[in-house]
């Protein structure tokens, strides 16, 4: 088949495993929050502006410096009515590009400046994404939002914020998480948190082989109990070619493979970080070829000016994938999610095989 158009890219349903709520933000309601908090750190006023200054501040081929970029959304959203306009908002976004279901995430501990609790962070974001979700299918556009609670590697409270993840996992958090630089700072350092989670049957996923190697890969799969990993990129540093060109698989490549563990790869936002040199060359299309359990993502849509649509786009383009490619790597993620093995079928057989099959012009 033909490389998809953009509008049937849009049209079709689209699954995301990997947002950062601040890292999506709208320019336009950084620059309101700004101005109502008296938060005057923002570079400029104009939207415009501001969304060409944060994806320019990202993309410096480097995950510290990525990261730096982030201090203003955080800036920003340290109170409930703040970071609830930034949850609905995401959803509201998000579904209004096609995406039907999404795990958003985000890190608690880093929005408790001006004095939120824990508790009442998370309950204004989950009050945020169900205003969202409301408000999407009220346009035409529902989707179902699963929210992922983060731990900052580089800080100490990760065991508390997993405690945190395991209170409101009834009320829309669906796992947990690690994030931040990776280099120095290994999953294994936050090994009380992996295991009280997994010793109360919840989720992990944790970002990993991303700026570091495969010993970051290997300690989140084999001592963390990584169900998924964010981004892992560099598992390609595991995969060697033969003289006739064959792909070799080294031990831990191999189990990724075998034991289908989601990759979340997120390819503008890799790009940007230098995990991958561009976008032509980034190893999702050899990950994909070698039928590892891949998935597309946006990470951070406003760091990135990036969309899932984008997202697909770039990569259609670049790799020749088609609508058949889309729909596998769409029922890859949502295979993958977090979401309730039932709704997850649901999701698959009523909403997305339908809506690449109108799109193929083909039926059943």
């Amino acid at each position: 088949m033909a490389i998809p158009t953009r509008e049937q890219i849009l049209a079709a349903p689209k699954v995301l495993l990997h947002d950062h709520l601040d890292g999506g933000m709208r320019p336009q309601t950084v620059i309101d929050l700004a101005a109502e908090q008296g938060y005057g750190e923002l570079p400029t006023m104009d939207p415009d502006e501001l969304a060409a200054w944060f994806t320019r501040g990202a993309d410096r081929r480097n995950l510290e410096l990525y990261l730096e970029t982030f201090a203003h959304t955080v800036g920003v959203t340290q109170t409930a009515d703040a970071l609830s306009r930034a949850a609905a908002e995401a959803a509201e976004d998000l579904a209004a590009d096609g995406v039907v279901y999404a795990e958003v995430r985000f890190a608690p501990e880093l929005h408790t400046e001006k004095g939120l609790v824990l508790d009442q962070v998370v309950e204004a974001v989950l009050a945020g994404f169900e205003t969202g979700m409301v408000n999407a299918a009220e346009a035409g556009n529902p989707i179902q939002i699963g929210t992922l609670v983060t731990a900052m590697r580089t800080a100490a409270r990760s065991s508390e914020i997993a405690a945190l993840a395991l209170k409101h996992r009834d009320a829309g958090v669906v796992g947990f998480d690690i994030a931040g630089a990776e280099a120095g700072f290994p999953p294994t350092r936050h090994l009380d948190a992996f295991q009280l989670i997994m010793r109360e049957n919840f989720h992990i996923t944790i970002h990993a082989g991303e700026a570091f190697g495969l010993p970051s890969i290997h300690e989140a799969l084999q001592y963390c109990g990584a169900e998924r990993l964010g981004h892992g990129v560099r598992i390609v540093d595991d995969i060697t070619f033969g003289p006739d060109g064959e792909p070799i698989l080294g031990r831990l490549a191999a189990y990724v493979r075998d034991r289908r563990i989601p990759l979340e790869m997120c390819p503008t936002s890799n790009v940007n970080t230098g995990a991958a040199q561009s976008l032509e060359t980034h190893p999702i299309r050899m990950l994909k070829d070698l039928r590892f359990r891949v998935t597309v993502n946006t990470d951070n849509r406003l760091m990135s000016n990036v969309s899932m649509t984008d997202e697909f786009e770039k990569c259609c383009k670049a790799f020749n994938w088609d609508l058949a490619d889309m729909q596998w790597l769409t029922v890859n993620a949502m295979k993958s999610s977090f979401w309730p093995f039932q709704e997850r079928l649901d999701v698959i057989n009523n909403i997305i095989k339908p809506g690449y099959a109108e799109l193929m012009g083909t039926t059943g």
